[in-house]
Order: C-alpha cells, then structure tokens, then sequence
C-alpha cells in the first residue's frame, strides 16, 4: 500500500536540507511523495528548488514585507492546515527549527497526523539563543512521533527530555548528502558555479575568508561588533573577504555602512546553493553566525569560527572542526589570525572529523519511514 507523504518547508536551509530526502521519496515505490512550500524565503527557496528540480505541488506564497512573527504562524497553521485536509497525508515531514516547520508539525497535530522531524534533537539550552528556533525545535520535540537526529548528540539530548528510545533514529544530517550531490553536479557542470570566477581572479593569490552572519540575536551591537572585527580582519594585505549579506536592512545598513569601501572585502548578493558550495571550496576558513555552515564547512575540511554565544550543534565544538567565538571584536580578530599565521592550529581543525554524517541520511530516513508499522 503506497503512502502519501506530506513535505513542508519554507527556508532555503530547509530546501538544502530536504531535497535529498524529497529525491529519495520519490525514488521509492512506497510513497506518493507530496511537497508543499511556504515560501518563508521567497527569491532564496526558488534557487534551491530549480537546482534540485522540485516543483512544489502546494506553493502557500505567505511572506509579507515586516511580517511579525506570530501573523507569520497564524497564516502558517491556516495555510497547511488546508493542505493536510485536501492531500491527507499518512505522515507529515518537517525539517529543523524553523516557523514553517513548527506550523507544520502543530497543524499536523491537530489533525492526529504523525509526525516526522529530520534534524531532530539540536538544542543550544537557552531559550533566546538562537531564537525563536529553540522553542520552535522544542514544540515540534514534543508532537513527532519519528525523531531524526543527525548526531547521537542529538538523540541524547531528546532521550533526556523522556522521548522514547525507539521513536528515535540516528541518521546523520541531509546536509552533508546535498553538499555531496551539488558538489558532484558542479564537477560535471562547472558552469552552474562559475559566476565567482571574477571575485576569484580579483582576489588571486590572496587566502580567502567566506563570512555570513545574519542572526537575530547579532542585530544592533553584535553586527556592529561583527563588522569591526571584519574591518581589522581586512587590514592584513594577505587577506581577502566574500561575504554574501543577507537582504536583511538590519544587516545590510551596518555591513555596508562599515565595510563598502574596503577593497579586500567583497559584499555580494546571497548566493545560489551552487555558488555558497563553490565559496566554501575557495574559502581558507569560514566565519558565520549561521548553523548550517557549521555542518557544511567541515565536510570540505574548512575550520569554522561561530560568532555566537552558544550553539545547538555542539558537535563540531567538541570534534575541533568549529569553535565559538562569540560577537566580541578582538576575540574575532585573535581567532582568526591564530588560524592564519600558526599551521598547527589551523591544521588541527581542518583534519578533525566531521561529526555530522556521510552523505546517506536522506537514504536512512526513507527506510525508517518505509518500515513503520
């Protein structure tokens, strides 16, 4: 008997890290896989899903400009609701900590549809860091019925919270299997990946830093304290910087207002998933405030330097591939010239595994799924 399969999601981290499972569904007799966006990240999303070549059977289109956060999740939990009752769904997947994902699982709830979380289990502790992904992780915690956790860190943490042992499966992170599938496909087709080879030519012979960082908890002072620390970065004449900035105006107002004029520092528009692969294979070191580059970076063997407090992926703190560093200005600087001028340190956390998978979670999920009783 075929299942329907229902998958949300609205981000294009969730986009990265739900095509291999979408593909894997699809590839599989078992399931009638149905997908259905939110569009949280309209222009971002859409460079995912034609990459990979999913058509979204639902589109909800609901982001509005200055759209708070609770209008968000009441068009959210509408929006899906009406998907679930016209599609009805045997299971309802959703993905990581974001609103869409939250949405999903509650309207899913609320119709005693089961629940599956890929990314299951990341918790930073605080609820206010990252925020609100720590509670939204936590609500869709509590309805799952199916918990994928990348790491065993991550089961630990939902055996803690009273989660039972069997409803929980260690499967590795989706992200390393679509870092491997787009890294193959811009090895057959280097053209979908070329749109860097000016910055490139520019920035020849210098060692390249790749930087995002748009958090919320980093707006105000942190960003400030981010771009200062860039500009001292900057200063070295061996050094260039690629930073992709987030449309945000919160960041964009202080990155271009502090760093526009640098000649070794390059502030782009976001880049599509193929070009973000292609800056982590030029970059010598990554600095972010962002999770998925934590997991992303270390599978290519870049340290990562976390510009936040805490972090809900503690794995990679504890195998040396990422360490934080928090938003204060001089420890940035430290962090950074320490893995430039000392070769050990540097090598240290580029040779650490890589605790986040091996590229077959996508393929364990689909089977977890497929042996449900």
């Amino acid at each position: 008997m075929t299942q329907t399969i229902l998958v949300v999601f609205g981000t294009r981290p969730e986009a990265i890290k739900m095509f291999p499972v979408v593909h894997a569904l699809a590839a599989d007799q078992r399931f009638r896989v149905v997908t259905c966006v939110s569009a949280q990240h309209r222009g971002m999303l859409d460079q995912v899903l034609a990459i990979a070549g999913i058509v979204p059977d639902h589109d909800l289109d609901l982001m509005k400009p200055d759209q708070t956060l609770d209008g968000l999740t009441a068009a959210l939990l509408t929006g899906l609701g009406g998907v679930m009752d016209a599609e009805k769904p045997d299971w309802v997947v959703v993905q990581g900590d974001t609103a869409t994902a939250m949405s999903g699982a509650l309207a899913a709830y609320y119709r005693k549809i089961p629940v599956a979380h890929v990314e299951a289990g990341l918790r930073s502790h605080n609820i206010y860091h990252p925020w609100p992904e720590e509670v939204n992780r936590k609500i869709i915690g509590t309805i799952a019925a199916l918990h994928f956790a990348p790491t065993e860190t991550s089961a630990a943490a939902l055996r803690a919270e009273n989660v039972a042992a069997d409803a929980i499966h260690v499967t590795g992170n989706t992200v390393i299997d679509a870092l491997q599938w787009v890294s193959g496909r811009i090895q057959s087709e280097p053209a979908l990946a070329c749109g860097l080879a000016d910055l490139e030519a520019r920035f020849a012979g210098k060692r390249i830093i790749g930087v995002t960082s748009h958090r919320r908890e980093n707006f105000g002072g942190g960003l400030e304290a981010i771009a200062e620390a860039i500009r001292q970065i900057a200063a070295r004449p061996d050094v260039a910087l690629i930073f992709p900035v987030h449309p945000n105006p919160n960041v964009r107002k202080v990155m271009e207002g502090v760093l526009g004029d640098l000649p070794n520092v390059a502030l782009i528009e976001p880049l599509d998933y193929p070009h973000f692969a292609r800056l982590l294979g030029l970059a010598e070191i990554m600095l972010t405030d962002s999770g998925g580059v934590q997991e992303e970076a270390p599978a290519l063997g870049k340290p990562v330097l976390v510009m936040r407090e805490t972090t809900e992926r503690p794995e990679g703190v504890e195998a040396g591939t990422a360490r934080l560093v928090g938003t204060d200005t001089a420890r940035i600087v430290s962090e950074i010239f320490t893995l430039l001028d000392d070769k050990a340190a540097y090598s240290a956390m580029a040779r650490a595994h890589n605790p986040f998978g091996d590229g077959h979670a996508a393929r364990r999920i689909v089977e977890l799924l497929g042996n449900v009783r």
